[in-house]
């Protein structure tokens, strides 16, 4: 579903286009991991899906390393607060926030951030955008960043529920062709 601020961006009317399409998680993810960067205007971008208590990095977008296949609980990184919280994180220095577990970002290049969660009103995932510099961001770039957020939660509802029934639809299609 597109909703007005969406129509009016050519890059989140693209991206929207693009996760009708998906048909997997994998692909929902990937187009989060080649189109968020540039739609949150970061230096980084990170797509983190919840696990039980624990949640996992598993793409990224960015200029180095930061934590793609690493797991946390959920209680201990900023993702998981974002989606405990169903609530978007706007941090401007991560030196002075105390969500952020500062031993984590010694060796990253991350001042600013912002971490969303996917899928409310329980999430699911979060998408998470990076800044080396110090940035206030804009009532703009926030609603861009949550619109894409958005957009994913709606991917990754659909294609999970496609996931559930298709095996049903299998099991049906198998006692039909037994019968015949």
């Amino acid at each position: 579903m597109v909703n007005a601020y969406d129509r009016h961006d050519p890059a989140l009317t693209r991206t929207a286009a693009l996760m009708a399409e998906a048909g997997s998680e994998d692909e929902v993810i990937d187009v989060l991991r080649l189109t968020a960067r540039w739609i949150a205007g970061s230096d980084g971008i990170a797509v983190v899906l919840r696990e039980g208590t624990s949640c996992r990095y598993v793409a990224e977008d960015a200029i180095e390393p930061l934590w793609c296949g690493s797991r946390f609980p959920l209680d201990a990184c900023i993702s998981g607060w974002a989606m405990l919280n169903d609530e978007m994180v706007v941090i401007t220095d991560i030196a002075s926030d105390s969500r952020v577990p500062h031993a984590s970002y010694v060796n990253k290049a991350i001042c600013s951030l912002v971490m969303v969660p996917i899928g409310s009103p329980n999430p699911v995932a979060a998408l998470g955008a990076y800044w080396c510099a110090m940035v206030w961001l804009d009532p703009t770039a926030l609603a861009r960043i949550e619109a894409l957020a958005r957009q994913a939660g709606e991917a990754l509802a659909r294609v999970r529920h496609a996931s559930q029934i298709e095996p049903v639809r299998a099991g049906r299609r198998k006692l039909t062709e037994d019968a015949s």
